[in-house]
């Protein structure tokens, strides 16, 4: 399937250091039929640079995996959280770690959302369909006068 991105839709920020789960998560944003960018960024430095560098950029939300390569994932979500511009930025979890710890650590630094990567393809791939189609068909986000698919929130 072939969907076309536009740009009048607010992109979505991947911060995870495997290419294999980004495209993992680009092929769950095409069948969710999600028409954002995904902006993959592979560390939290090149993380920092998208977030804080780039001016005028209002991402959709972003999906952070915990194990990082250099700064971890938490370290980037407590800065995010800090920032003046991007403190309601929707941070969505996505990690191979079942830790309780790692979890309530996120949700205590001001996650959204911890969802822990599935080992079934299958399901992974139906897990982010559902993740995709939630936060950009089902929740208002900051900032929004419209859905993050582009259709008014209230007609």
């Amino acid at each position: 399937m072939t969907l076309l991105v536009r740009s009048d839709l607010p992109p979505i920020l991947v911060v995870d250091d495997s290419d294999e789960d980004f495209d993992t998560v680009s092929l769950a944003a095409r069948r969710a039929g999600i028409g954002n960018l995904l902006v993959h960024a592979m560390d939290a430095d090149d993380a920092r640079r998208q977030l804080f560098a780039v001016p005028g950029v209002d991402y959709a939300f972003m999906l952070l995996d915990c194990n990082l390569p250099g700064e971890d994932g938490l370290t980037l979500l407590e800065e995010v959280r800090r920032h003046p511009q991007r403190r309601t930025l929707p941070v969505i979890v996505l990690t191979a770690s079942i830790n309780p710890r790692d979890r309530d650590a996120f949700y205590a630094a001001g996650g959204n959302a911890y969802h822990v990567k599935l080992v079934n393809f299958g399901e992974g791939l139906a897990n982010l369909e559902s993740i995709f189609r939630y936060w950009l068909t089902h929740v208002v986000l900051p900032g929004a006068d419209t859905s993050s698919t582009g259709k008014p929130l209230c007609p």
